[in-house]
């Protein structure tokens, strides 16, 4: 299975695909990649998305989805499942995606705040740390759950207001970062559990963002996860317990062929993509596993530099 890229993704003129490696090396990735790829079946009903949204076992590798935070939002994308950002996102635009029975995760940082986040005042200077990776973000103590509960909650009640279904926790991994705290390992986990806890009386399914160190740990807790790079930081399989236990993780790769490191995202049952790291519309998803419906990797359209 080939991806067909279009003349404008390109980089120095050339295009992705006539970059990549040619000859005998290919051969064993595309041929296991085509054997992935079903030439026909059906999807099964995935029911409707309702709140909080339900992640029916039987569909857990079956997932078509989107993660967008930058950009107009591209509503027509054929997904099933749309990460996005509450505060950018309208409920015109939510509102058209529940109707074509789209699933809504709400990315959420509950670890960090920045100063342009509307909610920023509300963050009192005792909780307040170390510069983060967003622009402009910094960490918080999460052990301080008094003062940030409140906070947390009225972000998720954004999301449930603006037709919502689940919440994805970012930047839930402060203790193995320089946060400007003693942030321990189980300072994160007590505050990971609290804030999957405070989504679920929220009526909103909490999926983990990153924090693959706790996985393990965590996995009972969430509903979903929602991985950046394991195949290129080798660490696919620490994400198998929420695999193991027929929840979605939902997986992303910024470089790389996807007839390539599909076969290994698709073989541990992951829903995968392409993107850009800028997270626009752009996106190069993977094929569905054999008996989940049509699928594999056609044309691309306007593909990264």
């Amino acid at each position: 299975m080939r991806v067909r890229l279009p003349a404008s993704a390109t980089r120095g003129g050339r295009s992705a695909a006539s970059a990549r490696p040619r000859g005998r090396r290919a051969l064993p990735a595309a041929v296991a990649l085509a054997l992935l790829t079903p030439v026909y079946a059906c999807r099964p009903d995935l029911g409707p998305p309702g709140a909080p949204t339900p992640w029916p076992p039987a569909a857990a590798r079956q997932w078509r989805w989107q993660w967008q935070l930058t950009g107009p939002l591209d509503t027509t994308v054929e997904a099933d499942v749309f990460l996005l950002d509450p505060v950018r996102v309208s409920t015109a635009e939510t509102g058209e995606l529940r109707r074509r029975d789209r699933r809504l995760i709400c990315h959420v940082p509950v670890g960090t705040y920045a100063g342009t986040d509307p909610d920023a005042s509300r963050y009192p200077a005792a909780v307040r740390g170390a510069a983060a990776g967003r622009p402009g973000s910094r960490w918080v103590d999460v052990r301080r759950w008094e003062l940030l509960r409140p906070v947390l909650a009225d972000r998720f009640r954004l999301c449930r207001g603006k037709g919502f279904g689940a919440v994805a926790l970012v930047d839930a991994d402060g203790y193995a970062h320089r946060s400007g705290f003693p942030l321990d390992f189980d300072d994160q986990l007590a505050f990971n559990r609290r804030s999957a806890g405070l989504a679920r009386t929220l009526g909103l399914s909490p999926g983990l963002v990153g924090d693959v160190a706790q996985v393990a740990a965590l996995a009972p807790d969430f509903d979903f996860a929602v991985d950046e790079e394991c195949v290129r930081l080798r660490r696919c399989a620490r994400l198998l317990p929420f695999a193991d236990a027929a929840k979605p993780v939902f997986q992303v790769e910024y470089v790389g062929d996807p007839a390539r490191f599909c076969v290994t995202t698709v073989g541990y049952g992951f829903a995968s993509i392409r993107k850009n790291r800028a997270l626009d519309a752009w996106r190069a998803p993977c094929p569905t596993p054999p008996g989940t419906g049509p699928g594999g990797v056609g044309p691309v359209p306007g593909a990264p530099g």
